[in-house]
Parts: C-alpha cells; sequence; structure tokens
C-alpha cells in the first residue's frame, strides 16, 4: 500500500481544505483527482496506489467533504465557488499544470477550468460527465443526496447501498458493496456509520437547475489542444449516449471510452478505465 501525505489548503473565506498527495516523479505535471458531489478522496484510492511513484497523485476533498471544512454558509456549495477554491489549491501548492481526473462534478470543474485557464491543463479525463446532463439522472441524486441515514454496521451500510444504487452497479458483489460504503462513509462520535459529507450540500443542489441554465458546451470546447479522454458507463443516467455522441463530434480529437456494465459512475478501477488513464498519461508524458 502506497503511503500518501495529508496536503491541507485555505479557502479566502477560511475554510481549511484536505488532499491526499502521494509522492512521484517531479519531472511530470500532477495528478489532480476531483470527485462526484458526495464524494472524497478515497474514492481515488486504487488509481492513485497504482500511479504512485511514476506520477504525483493528488486527490481533493472539496468544501464540506471527507476532511475538508463544511461551510458556515451553504450557499458556498456551489460549482464557482469549487472553482475559487480550486484556483488557491494551484496558487497555495505552486502547481503550475496538471492532469485533471473529474468524476461527476469533478468533470464539470475539470471544464471550469480548461474555460478560466486552459493552460493550467496537460490532459484532462472527464468521467461520466458532459456540458449537458440528463434530468432522470439529476433527480435520482436529488433522491438520496442529504439524506442524513446512519448504519449500526458496516454490512448495513453495504446492503443500503446494494439497494439504492444496484442498478448502476449491477455486477457489484457483498464485497464490492461493503469497499464502496468504506469509500463514502465513516464511523461517527456515536459509534453509527454516516456520509462522509456535510448534509447541507444538498440545500442549493436541490433548487438548482442542474447545468441546463448554464451553457458549457463552450467551456467543454475549451480543453480542445491537449490530450483529452471522455469516458462513459454504459448505463448511466447523468451522460446520455447522444450527449456522449455530440461530445465527441465537437472535440474530436478526444479519445472515447464506454465503460461496460455500469451506470453512473465508473469507479475507474474497471480494466477499460484503467486502460483509458494508462492511454491517456501516455500521451502527456
Amino acid at each position: 500500500m502506497t503511503d500518501f501525505t495529508d496536503g491541507y489548503w485555505t479557502s479566502r473565506d477560511g475554510l481549511q481544505l484536505h488532499y491526499r498527495d502521494y509522492a512521484g516523479r517531479a519531472d511530470r505535471p500532477p495528478v489532480l483527482c476531483l470527485p462526484g458531489l458526495t464524494r472524497n478522496a478515497r474514492d481515488f484510492e486504487d488509481l492513485a496506489q497504482r500511479l504512485a511513484g511514476e506520477w504525483r497523485v493528488i486527490c481533493v476533498e472539496l468544501r464540506g467533504r471527507g476532511d475538508s471544512g463544511y461551510a458556515k454558509d451553504s450557499a458556498t456549495y456551489n460549482p464557482l465557488q469549487y472553482l475559487e477554491d480550486l484556483g488557491e489549491l494551484f496558487a497555495q501548492a505552486k502547481l503550475s499544470q496538471v492532469v485533471a481526473i473529474g468524476t461527476s462534478l469533478g468533470g464539470l470543474l475539470t471544464m471550469l477550468i480548461a474555460a478560466t485557464g486552459p493552460e493550467r491543463l496537460a490532459g484532462a479525463l472527464l468521467n461520466d460527465v458532459g456540458p449537458e446532463v440528463d434530468p432522470a439522472g439529476i433527480e435520482r441524486i436529488r433522491g438520496y443526496v442529504g439524506q442524513a441515514r446512519n448504519f449500526p454496521t458496516w454490512m448495513h451500510a453495504a446492503r443500503a447501498l446494494a439497494e439504492s444504487q444496484g442498478p448502476t452497479f449491477p455486477e457489484a458483489s457483498i464485497t464490492d458493496w461493503l469497499a464502496m460504503a468504506k469509500r463514502c462513509m465513516v464511523v461517527g462520535s456515536n459509534g453509527r456509520i454516516h456520509f462522509d459529507y456535510d448534509m447541507k450540500i444538498a440545500e442549493p443542489f436541490a433548487t438548482a437547475d442542474g447545468a441546463s441554465n448554464v451553457d458549457m458546451w463552450p467551456a467543454f470546447e475549451a480543453l480542445a489542444g491537449r490530450p483529452v479522454t471522455l469516458l462513459r458507463g454504459a448505463l448511466s443516467d447523468v451522460l446520455s449516449a447522444a450527449t456522449f455522441e455530440q461530445m465527441a463530434k465537437r472535440l474530436p480529437e478526444a479519445v472515447t471510452v464506454t465503460v461496460p456494465k455500469v451506470g453512473h459512475a465508473p469507479t475507474l478501477s474497471e480494466p477499460v478505465a484503467v486502460t483509458a488513464i494508462d492511454q491517456l498519461l501516455a500521451r502527456i508524458k
């Protein structure tokens, strides 16, 4: 198991934010892993351990997730605030250029980085997200985000995940669900197991229109001119096949990969995803 160090940076409004830092070669841009809405640095554990040594891997925890501080004002749980926070990370950690791997919300942030500072990206992988988000997926996510459920044992937590997300990962075993539970939950001070994020992140998300009120296509097209891989779960209800096809047309030099038998979002441990990441990084070396 590869060790990481805990890194911290400070947002402009005074929150201490956390990332895992896996050491790697200094002559390559770091790989910056950006997680989904309710997720944290542990989502990228397998990927980081596989790449560490050859690549420095930085796994970010957005405000209100994992070991990052919780915001006093829930209205700051929004993409433009996260983008500002990441700008502070670039400045404070002295990151000039990175390879961004963004899952879901993390992929939207990758597009926003491209739109506002394209020189900061040496390459990018968007994991099951695009400039248009399927309303069906947004409604499904709204159905569970911010519900403060808790469980007496890890097995109870795993079975609850299997029940609620079974269609997303139809071939997952109970061992897989246990591993997923340990990535997205923690043991609280009362000994109960609960999700590892501030439940208040649901408040702005509940009233937002997804990305439908903002045209994200220009941000997506700002990824042009560098190695880009677009990943889609074959069963995804967030990134439609039609949008995925349009993305390939708008960014013809991008590599497109469909991960079979999973929905939103691939874990990046699937064999085709592993190969896609390795091939992307080979283009950046």
